[in-house]
């Protein structure tokens, strides 16, 4: 009888039956290994992070290079959004879009060459006639009858802040800050002639190729959600262009008001008055409150009569814009909090200016769509 080899005596056997695992599984691990404790040693973590601050600092210095930039890119993205309605009206009524674009473009020059020459001089004018009132405005307080019925303790400290404002005006260096700031602003105005061609130009392109972007937009989605891309996409670009359109409505709306108020009450420098209401009151929400307390302070140099009919006037048209003009003109346009709209205006006023505070209504309007037509619907599934 023989005998049966026990496959534990036989080391050939238990090799066979265990194949040996595969190099290349062992070595993957290893390496790893070795990355991850060389990222241990502290003078390749010091490397790495060095690196890192660096090219931050480079990835800075280069958007700051380019900011101004930035800034056209973005401002004639938003005009193109803003100006498409206007475009797609067009359309609707069987004119080509490459019509269509060229018919705004030429309304927005007339409109541009009116104000060049015959809202712009009066205006340059007036801001020369303000600048040799003020001393003299000043200086006629004590003789005003406003002054006259105010007590002995309130005319000594109202004639110690017209002395201390007389010296800070004649002072030197207060001089010297009004002419650098003269010579600021011609440099200002040169470049922002510049500025405002680069600006048409891109717009122009955006405005021509705003169908064709989207398009490309909606291919990079997956087929199942290009559908849900195109809705919200829309909508967006429709808000955008509604709240910018709106904006610029209103504060023409202001201007026209202020200017037909001071001509009424016979208040001076209309122009120059209603061009600064065009700017500040478009500031959303709170920009025709601003303007109604600056006006009714410069009208009081004025006479406080006209002033304080002034006031009433603007605050009644401001009950009006609220309750009657503001919903009709900003209809399509997203709602957005108070709370919200002042922290934008704030943000953007800060980073760009008044395109800052131009762009801070749309911008948040789509956030604040994005948020609850996306973001919360998601949150809402998960149980």
């Amino acid at each position: 009888m023989t005998d049966t080899p026990d496959p534990a005596d036989d080391p050939g056997a238990e090799r066979a039956e265990v194949p040996a695992a595969p190099a290349a599984s062992t070595k993957r691990p290893r390496r790893l290994a070795a990355v991850v404790a060389g990222f241990d040693h502290p003078l390749t973590l010091g490397f790495l992070v060095t690196i890192g601050v660096l090219g931050a600092l480079v990835l800075g210095l280069a958007v700051s290079s380019v900011g101004s930039v930035l800034v056209y890119i973005v401002l004639a993205m938003f005009l193109a959004l803003g100006l498409d309605p206007l475009v797609r009206r067009l359309e609707a009524k069987k004119v080509k879009r490459g019509a269509g674009i060229a018919i705004v473009f030429c309304g927005f020059a007339l409109a541009m060459t009116a104000f060049i020459f015959f809202i712009f001089p009066p205006v340059l004018a007036q801001i020369g006639q303000l600048v040799q009132a003020i001393p003299d405005a000043i200086a006629g307080i004590p003789e005003s009858a406003w002054f006259a019925g105010l007590d002995a303790d309130t005319q000594r400290a109202v004639q110690a802040g017209i002395e201390q404002a007389g010296d800070w005006i004649s002072s030197p260096s207060t001089l010297a800050h009004l002419g650098g700031g003269l010579v600021t602003a011609g440099i200002g105005f040169i470049g922002g002639i510049s500025a405002t061609f680069i600006v048409v130009a891109l717009t122009l392109y955006f405005l021509a190729s705003l169908a064709a972007s989207k398009q490309a937009l909606y291919a990079l989605a997956p087929a199942r959600s290009r559908a849900r891309l195109e809705d919200l996409t829309e909508r967006i670009t429709g808000s955008v262009g509604s709240a910018l359109v709106g904006s610029v409505t209103l504060s023409l709306i202001n201007a026209a008001v202020v200017f037909v108020l001071h001509l009424l009450i016979g208040l001076p420098f209309p122009a120059l008055m209603a061009v600064i209401a065009f700017v500040i009151t478009l500031i959303p929400l709170f920009g025709s409150v601003i303007f109604w307390v600056l006006g009714s302070v410069v009208a009081l140099f004025t006479s406080p009569t006209q002033a304080l009919i002034f006031a009433i006037c603007y605050l009644v048209y401001i009950q009006i814009e609220s309750y009657v003009v503001s919903p009709r003109v900003m209809n399509k346009a997203i709602s957005i909090p108070p709370a919200l709209v002042l922290i934008g205006a704030l943000v953007g006023g800060a980073l760009m200016g008044i395109v800052g505070v131009l762009l801070a209504l749309p911008i948040i309007a789509s956030l604040l769509l994005i948020i609850r037509e996306v973001i919360v619907p998601r949150q809402d599934l998960k149980v």
